[in-house]
């Protein structure tokens, strides 16, 4: 029997969540081996309680559908992506609720060097619409994978206009790979599987249900270098996904708006409260991720010595750290590689601030200005 059977029947398991599947085979080698080792083995796994044991040990069920699944999925022309691929995407992987499965139909490469998620309102307005066309047109040159999450709006806009430019873009869904949602969508649906592809953690003929698409909105921020939130009310799936790429430490752009428009109440809200970068054009992206311009040349931050002379051995430490890594780095991080204690880092950074040295990010990350 494939692995990749016994990977979908441990998926199947009750009990099994994200995080005691990558337990249970970091213990036992692979889903495989999970399966036949003993229940002693089992019992002596962290965090692995006798029902779920016991679910493993009475097999035949989970077995017999991961057998069905395993043939729709290979019908379908899609492939089963298990975290410890090397197809399975990298920066995906980096995040702590990563789902262990993923289905994936389609031609992109997932660890492209440069990934972009636009996310945004169902119910775009022209301007979004607009600003999503003048981003991807702009961020051409870069290559960038683009992905969304397929919804109405400025999700559907960012992928037609990534296919227009003939940039490479996922969708990914809420549902089966079996069953485009929403059903209109099902010719751009098919044109990315040619030119980007779709992604799901559901099996085949999951129906989209609420609790779906905010568990997706982990993924869409999981995979990407940074997001960008185009038009937004004051709650909605975008702003989910930004906090998500937050708290998983991504770049996260926020596009101003029309104050007096409930669709940019969520971006305006973002940039108020130090959630997102504010967009004003692909430039943004650009300079923040450190990707190479027109000439090959990767942006670099220009500090002048007279910037350096009236700081204290503590803040030029934290420069020297800094400048070594444009992308920027988080407090923590910070903290460990200057053996400085978070209290006086604080006032450090506050200071390199306040003389322009350095900007901070959203997710507690400080970069050097250029």
């Amino acid at each position: 029997m494939e692995e990749k059977i016994y990977q979908l029947a441990l998926s199947f398991t009750p009990g099994v969540g994200d995080i005691i599947f990558k337990q249970l085979v970091s213990y036992c080698g692979s889903a495989e081996k999970v399966f036949l080792a003993s229940k002693s083995k089992l019992n002596r796994i962290p965090g692995i309680g006798q029902k779920i044991v016991n679910s493993l040990k009475n097999n035949n069920k989970t077995l017999s559908e991961a057998e069905i699944e395993f043939q729709k999925v290979t019908d379908n022309g899609c492939r089963i992506l298990m975290y410890s691929d090397k197809e399975y995407p990298h920066r995906l992987r980096e995040i702590y609720d990563s789902p262990p499965i993923i289905f994936y139909k389609g031609k992109a490469d997932l660890n492209n060097s440069k990934t972009i998620s636009i996310v945004g309102t169902r119910k775009a307005t022209d301007y979004g619409t607009g600003v999503v066309r003048e981003v991807i047109e702009d961020l051409k040159a870069y290559n960038p994978l683009i992905i969304s999450g397929l919804a109405h709006g400025i999700d559907v806009s960012a992928h037609r206009n990534a296919l227009k430019s003939g940039l490479d873009t996922v969708g990914v869904m809420a549902t089966g790979l079996d069953i485009i949602y929403p059903y209109y969508h099902k010719k751009v649906a098919r044109q990315m599987e040619e030119a980007g592809g779709l992604l799901t953690e559901y099996r085949m003929g999951t129906k989209p249900e609420a609790p779906h698409f905010p568990s997706r909105n982990r993924i869409i921020a999981g995979l990407s270098d940074a997001v960008i939130v185009v038009e937004a009310a004051e709650r909605g799936g975008a702003l989910i996904t930004a906090e998500l790429a937050n708290g998983y430490s991504r770049e996260v752009f926020a596009v101003p708006g029309n104050l007096h428009s409930s669709f940019s109440e969520g971006c305006n809200k973002l940039i108020r409260n130090h959630k997102a970068n504010i967009l004003t054009s692909a430039a943004d992206i650009k300079y923040l991720l450190g990707w190479e311009d027109d000439s090959g040349s990767k942006l670099t931050p220009r500090i002048l010595e007279d910037d350096l002379v009236e700081l204290s051995e503590q803040g030029k430490t934290i420069v020297k750290i800094l400048f070594e890594n444009i992308e920027g780095v988080t407090m923590d991080e910070l903290s460990w590689q200057a053996q400085i204690p978070v209290n006086q880092l604080s006032s450090e950074l506050l200071t390199l601030e306040f003389k322009g040295i350095i900007s901070s990010l959203p997710g507690k990350k400080y970069k050097i200005n250029g």
